[in-house]
């Protein structure tokens, strides 16, 4: 009997102790893994904070998923005692490690005020975020286009001082004559604008600068994150996708950016031009015509006319076999992913849908009458 009962002993033991190091085991990956914040946060640490109130506050606000696993985290780091006031600012995905060590180590991570200077596809804007008192995220104080004559007061009063924090933000889509015209009218930014770079070589992101950067340094950090990413997105491709180089993948992720806003589509847009190219069959994309048309120099402004459509250029594919001679954007991360890992399907047409995404089809019948629904939806449109 004792012999049994010491046997069982043992064994709950044992299993007690497999729990215990695969629930210490987990912990640990939890506090180092990416964390599920989705957009940045600028977090305040108030003066005399305690961390048990500071780590279930960054749980509320949805920094960290785990308040007990971040403060056992800091306490096995010696760090829970460490806490710093301030306001920090917390990157998207940022894991409970890093954020224990923002808090604790100060300095360099406080934010309070932003200027964004976003570089769209339709415009350029300036954009002044304050960390409003007594919460933890930004509020939109101002936006503006630069170089207005009414500049917000707000904007003047930033720019003096010291802790302002400055990016510019490069939309998916944008064209290198875009971006250098945005960076132009940027006041903060010195140096000469360089010269255009090639279509498509600017990577689409968000670029933190200091006042008197130059213009120039910015666009090499474009230029060296786009070539990461074309090599890293050549690299993963699927090895029976129709493209010859990195350049050829270059320029039919610009194609996919400029045909979709959903990023859900991505790959579904990248399978019908790889379906098409595979048939040897036109990918006929009016982005491509407009292209033909503006060069890149801003955007068209208006419907493309028939004669556009009839025009030979090197990107109009209505009318070249095959893809155009150079990339018609600057496309994003995902659009080049997709370009080389399309879905798997037998869509070689796609049109609007009215909801802002696309219906694909695999035949003409198909995609005929997707077509005549489209025409019934701009027609009520255009009736309301």
């Amino acid at each position: 009997m004792w012999r049994s009962l010491a046997s069982n002993m043992l064994s709950f033991l044992i299993v007690a102790l497999f729990l215990l190091a695969g629930t210490i085991l987990w912990g640990q990956r939890q506090y180092v893994a990416e964390g599920p914040l989705e957009d940045a946060v600028c977090f305040r640490v108030p003066s005399g904070a305690n961390f048990n109130r500071v780590s279930q506050r960054l749980a509320d606000v949805g920094v960290v998923s785990n308040d007990s696993i971040l403060r056992l985290g800091a306490d096995y780091e010696g760090k829970s005692g460490l806490l710093k006031a301030g306001s920090y600012l917390v990157e998207p995905g940022a894991s409970m490690a890093g954020v224990v060590d923002q808090i604790t180590r100060g300095g360099a991570s406080t934010c309070g005020t932003e200027v964004v200077y976003r570089i769209g596809v339709t415009s350029t804007s300036v954009l002044v975020r304050e960390l409003d008192p007594g919460a933890d995220r930004y509020v939109e104080r101002a936006e503006f286009t630069p170089g207005a004559e009414d500049t917000p007061a707000v904007y003047t009063k930033v720019r003096n001082e010291p802790d302002t924090r400055y990016r510019v933000a490069v939309a998916e889509g944008v064209t290198s004559w875009q971006v250098m015209q945005g960076l132009g009218a940027i006041d903060a930014l010195t140096g000469e604008v360089p010269e255009r770079p090639a279509e498509g070589t600017l990577a689409p992101e968000s670029y933190e600068f200091v006042p008197g950067t130059e213009r120039a340094t910015l666009v090499e950090e474009m230029q060296l994150l786009q070539a990461e990413r074309v090599t890293e997105a050549w690299l993963s491709r699927d090895p029976d996708v129709p493209l010859s180089s990195p350049e050829e993948l270059l320029i039919l992720a610009s194609i996919i950016e400029k045909e979709t806003g959903i990023a859900e589509e991505r790959r579904q847009v990248a399978s019908v031009f790889v379906n098409r190219l595979n048939r040897g069959m036109r990918l006929q994309t009016d982005p491509t015509v407009i292209y033909g048309v503006t060069e890149g120099e801003g955007v068209l402004g208006r419907g493309l006319r028939r004669s556009e459509l009839d025009r030979p250029t090197e990107w109009n594919t209505y009318v070249i076999e095959g893809l155009p001679i150079t990339p018609i954007a600057n496309p994003g991360y995902e659009s080049l992913i997709a370009a080389g890992r399309p879905d798997e399907t037998d869509y070689v047409f796609f049109v609007a849908d009215g909801t802002g995404g696309h219906a694909f089809a695999a035949t003409l019948e198909e995609h005929n009458r997707n077509v005549a629904r489209w025409r019934q939806i701009e027609r009520q449109n255009a009736d309301n």
